[in-house]
């Protein structure tokens, strides 16, 4: 019997994770350098993670590191049909006991985590992202570090809040509440490589409120997330609900979707499997495999775009361009990808654009003077360059900045950038995850009609930015480009939300705008019940109006 639950508890108010600078002589700085040397000297092998035990397939594939391709990190076991079943298993027997706990009971795994994550593990998991997936260190902390910690924290919150909300009025005699439950089935979750902290909140937002997950890594990136599930576990998660399942996207999903207890995808990845598996999950809904309808969450591509007016700062658009289009190589679905930029600014911006990129260096991550590291495997290299290569030779396009790229030593690609006279020409429309920006030219008295064109250019809707200094063009911007964007920045790059200060997301094809980083996302997780309690029930069918005169 549980006697214990008779308090109202409040969740400390969360405050975003410090993101520590690495700078000469910090202490970071040495501890992530001695993490580096730690994991360099040793190759892991990968276990799945299934009901809290270690399982090995036999099944092995390769821990890349795509900036050194004599590093060798280990090997993690992939899942096939029978282990993913395994894992489904597992999450519908960890249900009972984990729905069935105290939400604050629940809640003080993941803010445990969040400590673990902030202290003692912190050099470990940066150091693991920037080997494998090859960010500097800081990328890697505002990533591995910070934004995860923020979702830990912010999202137990979050689930405060929700659970708190409740309905307005109960006239007497009657009493009216609703329980927030968990879904009925599973959850599964798909995590890309970009970002360590997506890949753990895509499981740990519907955990924490009382699902049980499949959680299946991005294959190019299993390393940082192994120890993720690690600290999780040493955070007091019980075994079975959060189960870590590597493989390949088909032997994972098709299994997982064609349960009759898959109840939730939390996705982040591209557009095309997304969409594949929506139609994979319309199917079967057509033919009554589930048991209830399945909640959908997706956050996909994007053709982001900076669109600068007559009165922008030169250099802050210059600068913005550069971080967003070349921070991480260009791989976040947030990068700058395209941009439109008036006449009058075009020579100047292209000088400070030239300026900017020559001080740019690249290399290994564990070289701290790189701003800028390798892309993530051989695919997308092959990609980014047929791109670049395609730009070359186009008559209506040009690259001004860059176009180098080398791969026999890292995945090394330039910062690129291509001016072209066709705004619809193919770099500017399609999305590339790579360091390609693509600049189009417009007359200054076009302003209004380059902003249409903006919004309708690209079928995505993730993220842009307006750079000007007069405030009626920003209004005008925010206005034609209303839809083209879920999350949209005025004299700022287009990338970097935090979590509790920008809610994260697109809509069109870049997903279901859900917001990743606050309470809209957490509601997804759960399944609302209405009790309405009656004190004195009626005790006669008859209503007044049948009375006689």
């Amino acid at each position: 019997m549980n006697l214990l639950n008779n308090a109202a508890i409040n969740i400390p108010f969360p405050q975003n994770e410090a993101v520590l600078s690495y700078a000469p002589g910090t202490p970071e700085r040495r501890k992530i350098r001695e993490a580096l040397e730690e994991l360099k000297a040793k190759q892991i092998e990968v276990p799945l993670i299934i009901g809290g035990k270690e399982v090995r397939t036999g099944n092995l594939a390769k821990i890349a590191c795509p900036h050194d391709h004599s590093l060798q990190l280990g090997s993690y076991h992939k899942a096939g049909a029978k282990e993913v079943q395994l894992a489904i298993d597992a999450a519908m027997a960890a249900k009972p006991v984990w729905e069935s706990l105290r939400w604050e009971e629940r809640a003080a795994i993941f803010l445990k985590a969040a400590d673990l994550l902030a202290g003692p593990y912190r050099f470990l998991i940066n150091a693991a992202t920037m080997l494998n997936i090859s960010k500097s260190p800081f990328q890697a902390e505002i990533d591995a570090a910070c934004e995860l910690i923020d979702f830990l924290r912010f999202n137990v919150y979050f689930a405060q809040e929700i659970y708190a909300e409740q309905p307005l009025h109960s006239p007497s005699p009657i009493w009216n509440y609703v329980q927030h439950r968990p879904l009925e089935g599973f959850v599964f979750a798909v995590a890309p490589f970009n970002f360590t902290a997506i890949s753990g909140n895509l499981p740990t937002a519907p955990a924490i409120m009382g699902n049980t997950v499949v959680w299946k890594p991005a294959s190019s990136a299993v390393y940082a997330p192994y120890y993720l599930m690690k600290l999780l576990q040493e955070a007091g998660l019980p075994d079975g609900v959060i189960n870590f399942v590597p493989g390949s996207g088909s032997d994972v999903g098709n299994v997982c979707l064609a349960s009759p207890d898959f109840n939730g995808i939390h996705f982040t990845g591209s557009t095309p499997v997304f969409q594949g598996m929506w139609r994979q999950i319309g199917q079967n809904i057509a033919d009554n495999k589930y048991k209830t309808y399945p909640r959908i969450v997706g956050e996909t591509g994007g053709k982001d775009f900076v669109f600068a007016h007559a009165s922008a700062d030169v250099q802050a658009l210059a600068t913005g361009i550069v971080r967003g289009a070349f921070e991480y190589q260009g791989q976040k679905c947030s990068a700058a990808s395209r941009a439109y930029i008036p006449e009058s600014l075009w020579e100047p911006l292209l000088a400070e654009l030239k300026s900017q990129t020559g001080r740019i260096k690249t290399g290994d991550v564990c070289d701290f003077g790189n701003f800028f590291n390798a892309v993530i495997d051989k695919a997308a290299f092959s990609t980014i360059t047929e791109y670049i290569d395609y730009a070359a030779a186009a008559e209506d396009a040009e690259i001004v900045i860059g176009g180098n790229y080398d791969d026999s030593k890292g995945f090394f690609i330039e910062p690129t950038v291509i001016t072209t006279s066709n705004p619809h020409f193919r770099t500017m429309e399609e999305e590339i995850f790579g360091p390609v920006m693509t600049m189009y030219c417009y007359k200054d008295a076009d302003y209004e009609a380059t902003l249409e064109l903006c919004d309708q250019t690209s079928p995505y809707s993730l993220t842009g930015a307006i750079f000007a200094q007069q405030r009626t063009a920003v209004s005008l911007a925010m206005t034609k480009l209303v839809n083209a964007s879920g999350n949209f920045y005025i004299n700022d790059k287009p990338t970097g939300a935090v979590v509790g200060q920008q809610p994260f997301g697109g809509g069109r094809a870049s997903g279901t705008n859900d917001k990743a980083g606050s309470k809209q996302n957490l509601m997804r997780w759960a399944s609302v019940r209405t009790i309405k309690e009656n004190f004195v029930p009626p005790q006669s069918f008859e209503y007044p109006f049948m009375d006689e005169e």
